[in-house]
Protein backbone atom coordinates (compact mmCIF):
# COMPACT_ATOMS: atom_id res chain seq x y z
CA UNK A 1 0.00 0.00 0.00
CA UNK A 2 2.73 2.27 0.39
CA UNK A 3 4.51 2.17 -2.60
CA UNK A 4 0.94 2.50 -3.93
CA UNK A 5 0.89 5.84 -2.37
CA UNK A 6 4.04 6.35 -3.32
CA UNK A 7 3.62 5.91 -7.05
CA UNK A 8 0.15 7.59 -7.04
CA UNK A 9 -2.04 4.80 -7.52
CA UNK A 10 -3.47 5.55 -3.92
CA UNK A 11 -4.90 8.21 -2.30
CA UNK A 12 -2.28 9.55 0.47
CA UNK A 13 -5.08 10.71 3.18
CA UNK A 14 -6.97 7.49 2.76
CA UNK A 15 -4.12 5.18 2.96
CA UNK A 16 -3.57 7.33 6.41
CA UNK A 17 -6.93 7.00 7.88
CA UNK A 18 -7.39 3.34 7.35
CA UNK A 19 -3.40 2.76 8.53
CA UNK A 20 -4.48 3.94 12.10
CA UNK A 21 -3.78 0.32 13.42
CA UNK A 22 -2.51 -1.78 11.18
CA UNK A 23 -3.05 -5.75 11.23
CA UNK A 24 -1.13 -8.27 9.93
CA UNK A 25 -2.07 -11.83 9.06
CA UNK A 26 0.16 -14.37 7.77
CA UNK A 27 -1.27 -16.89 5.38
CA UNK A 28 -3.14 -19.91 6.61
CA UNK A 29 -0.60 -22.44 5.61
CA UNK A 30 1.37 -20.57 8.55
CA UNK A 31 -1.88 -20.92 10.97
CA UNK A 32 -2.48 -24.93 10.23
CA UNK A 33 -4.35 -24.43 14.03
CA UNK A 34 -6.65 -22.83 12.35
CA UNK A 35 -7.95 -24.75 9.70
CA UNK A 36 -10.18 -27.25 10.82
CA UNK A 37 -11.96 -24.42 13.11
CA UNK A 38 -12.43 -22.17 9.68
CA UNK A 39 -13.29 -25.13 7.37
CA UNK A 40 -16.19 -26.12 10.42
CA UNK A 41 -17.63 -22.39 10.06
CA UNK A 42 -17.95 -22.85 6.01
CA UNK A 43 -19.44 -25.89 6.71
CA UNK A 44 -22.10 -24.63 8.90
CA UNK A 45 -22.64 -21.53 7.05
CA UNK A 46 -22.85 -23.02 3.49
CA UNK A 47 -24.73 -25.81 4.65
CA UNK A 48 -27.22 -23.14 6.01
CA UNK A 49 -27.50 -21.43 2.55
CA UNK A 50 -28.15 -24.50 0.73
CA UNK A 51 -30.43 -25.88 3.42
CA UNK A 52 -28.89 -29.17 3.23
CA UNK A 53 -28.29 -31.37 6.36
CA UNK A 54 -24.25 -31.37 6.98
CA UNK A 55 -22.75 -31.59 10.16
CA UNK A 56 -19.39 -32.41 10.20
CA UNK A 57 -16.17 -33.09 8.15
CA UNK A 58 -14.93 -36.31 8.85
CA UNK A 59 -10.81 -37.14 10.10
CA UNK A 60 -9.62 -37.89 6.94
CA UNK A 61 -11.12 -35.15 5.15
CA UNK A 62 -9.45 -33.04 8.04
CA UNK A 63 -6.47 -33.86 8.01
CA UNK A 64 -6.25 -33.46 4.55
CA UNK A 65 -7.40 -29.63 4.56
CA UNK A 66 -5.20 -29.20 7.19
CA UNK A 67 -2.08 -30.64 5.35
CA UNK A 68 -3.14 -28.52 2.39
CA UNK A 69 -0.73 -25.35 1.82
CA UNK A 70 -3.58 -22.92 0.58
CA UNK A 71 -2.31 -20.79 -2.25
CA UNK A 72 -5.31 -19.02 -2.32
CA UNK A 73 -6.01 -18.46 1.35
CA UNK A 74 -9.19 -18.13 3.89
CA UNK A 75 -10.73 -18.17 0.68
CA UNK A 76 -9.81 -21.06 -1.30
CA UNK A 77 -10.57 -23.30 1.90
CA UNK A 78 -14.21 -21.18 1.65
CA UNK A 79 -14.51 -22.44 -2.05
CA UNK A 80 -13.11 -26.51 -1.49
CA UNK A 81 -16.28 -26.17 2.10
CA UNK A 82 -18.94 -24.48 -0.44
CA UNK A 83 -18.02 -27.37 -3.47
CA UNK A 84 -18.23 -30.03 -1.24
CA UNK A 85 -21.43 -28.99 0.25
CA UNK A 86 -23.07 -28.36 -2.89
CA UNK A 87 -22.33 -31.65 -4.66
CA UNK A 88 -21.58 -33.97 -1.76
CA UNK A 89 -25.17 -35.82 -0.10
CA UNK A 90 -24.02 -35.01 3.62
CA UNK A 91 -24.66 -35.49 6.40
CA UNK A 92 -20.62 -35.59 6.52
CA UNK A 93 -17.86 -33.94 4.11
CA UNK A 94 -15.98 -37.01 3.34
CA UNK A 95 -12.90 -37.42 1.30
CA UNK A 96 -14.91 -37.61 -2.08
CA UNK A 97 -16.54 -34.80 -1.44
CA UNK A 98 -13.28 -32.50 -1.86
CA UNK A 99 -11.74 -31.65 -4.95
CA UNK A 100 -9.10 -33.87 -6.16
CA UNK A 101 -6.19 -31.09 -5.75
CA UNK A 102 -6.84 -31.28 -2.19
CA UNK A 103 -6.54 -34.89 -1.68
CA UNK A 104 -3.97 -35.20 -4.30
CA UNK A 105 -5.65 -36.68 -7.54
CA UNK A 106 -4.36 -34.93 -10.97
CA UNK A 107 -7.16 -32.31 -12.12
CA UNK A 108 -9.53 -33.35 -15.07
CA UNK A 109 -7.97 -32.65 -18.06
CA UNK A 110 -8.06 -29.69 -20.11
CA UNK A 111 -8.21 -27.87 -16.59
CA UNK A 112 -4.52 -27.75 -15.62
CA UNK A 113 -3.88 -24.34 -17.31
CA UNK A 114 -6.94 -22.88 -14.47
CA UNK A 115 -6.19 -21.62 -10.83
CA UNK A 116 -8.18 -23.20 -8.76
CA UNK A 117 -10.94 -20.23 -8.73
CA UNK A 118 -11.48 -20.34 -12.34
CA UNK A 119 -11.57 -23.94 -12.35
CA UNK A 120 -14.13 -23.83 -9.46
CA UNK A 121 -16.43 -21.33 -12.00
CA UNK A 122 -16.12 -23.47 -14.63
CA UNK A 123 -17.54 -26.58 -12.83
CA UNK A 124 -20.09 -24.61 -10.78
CA UNK A 125 -21.32 -23.14 -14.41
CA UNK A 126 -21.66 -26.25 -16.28
CA UNK A 127 -22.88 -28.09 -13.35
CA UNK A 128 -25.65 -25.41 -13.42
CA UNK A 129 -25.95 -25.15 -16.91
CA UNK A 130 -27.03 -28.96 -17.00
CA UNK A 131 -29.33 -28.34 -14.36
CA UNK A 132 -31.32 -25.94 -16.05
CA UNK A 133 -31.18 -27.68 -19.28
CA UNK A 134 -32.99 -30.71 -17.66
CA UNK A 135 -35.26 -28.29 -16.07
CA UNK A 136 -35.97 -26.45 -19.13
CA UNK A 137 -34.93 -23.31 -17.57
CA UNK A 138 -37.63 -23.49 -14.64
CA UNK A 139 -34.93 -22.22 -12.05
CA UNK A 140 -37.02 -23.58 -9.01
CA UNK A 141 -37.11 -27.28 -10.64
CA UNK A 142 -32.85 -26.91 -11.20
CA UNK A 143 -32.58 -25.44 -7.48
CA UNK A 144 -34.55 -28.54 -6.05
CA UNK A 145 -32.71 -30.83 -8.42
CA UNK A 146 -29.47 -29.26 -7.03
CA UNK A 147 -30.65 -29.71 -3.73
CA UNK A 148 -30.51 -25.86 -3.49
CA UNK A 149 -32.59 -22.81 -2.50
CA UNK A 150 -33.87 -21.16 -5.73
CA UNK A 151 -32.24 -17.37 -3.91
CA UNK A 152 -28.68 -19.26 -3.86
CA UNK A 153 -29.18 -20.89 -7.00
CA UNK A 154 -30.58 -17.01 -8.33
CA UNK A 155 -27.28 -15.44 -6.83
CA UNK A 156 -24.87 -18.16 -8.31
CA UNK A 157 -26.53 -17.66 -11.80
CA UNK A 158 -25.81 -14.01 -11.27
CA UNK A 159 -22.26 -13.73 -10.19
CA UNK A 160 -21.15 -16.72 -12.96
CA UNK A 161 -23.08 -14.75 -15.91
CA UNK A 162 -25.28 -17.59 -17.03
CA UNK A 163 -27.85 -16.41 -19.42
Amino acid sequence: MERAVKEGGFRADLYYRLNVVPITLPPLRERREDIPALADYFLQRFAKETKKPFTEIVPEAQDKLVGYDWPGNVRELANVIERAVVLGQGPNITLQDLSPSIIGSELRMGMESLSYRGAMELHKRELIIKALAQAQGNRSAAAKALGLERAYLSRLIKSLRIR
